[in-house]
């Protein structure tokens, strides 16, 4: 059973920090992509950054500067540092991987549950 566990959400004020980090598990060969899109209410889901097995990177610009994703491909794990954080940075946070399960297998699209994310004073 594949599974992408996300922790580290939570409420905090604005101007706060919080650290998300989502881990992969199961039988996997090796995950290509690593990204988090976030969902607020009543709005649509969106990117808001995104991580290559190589490393390189890509942020939504309402977070750039403020935001700061990575990953330990040894732990299949991707990490979200969100600094100065604002009201507007509320939603739930989601987890996305692009992998595949064996050699030459099919690339797929997996999501983690998501994890709240709160700012409010």
């Amino acid at each position: 059973q594949l599974q992408l566990v996300e922790s580290g959400g939570g409420l905090v004020q604005p101007g706060g920090s919080l650290r998300l980090s989502c881990a992969a598990s199961g039988s996997i060969f090796s995950i290509y992509g690593m990204g988090w899109y976030r969902q607020a209410p009543g709005k649509q889901r969106e990117l808001v950054a995104s991580i290559t097995k190589g490393g390189t990177t890509m942020y939504a610009d309402s977070v750039k500067g403020r935001f700061a994703i990575s990953r330990d491909n040894a732990k299949n794990t991707v990490y979200l540092q969100m600094n100065s954080l604002k009201p507007e940075d509320t939603a739930v946070y989601y987890c996305n991987a692009l992998l595949s399960r064996m050699v030459a297998g099919v690339i797929t699209e997996y999501w983690g549950q998501g994890t709240q994310v709160a700012v409010s004073s």
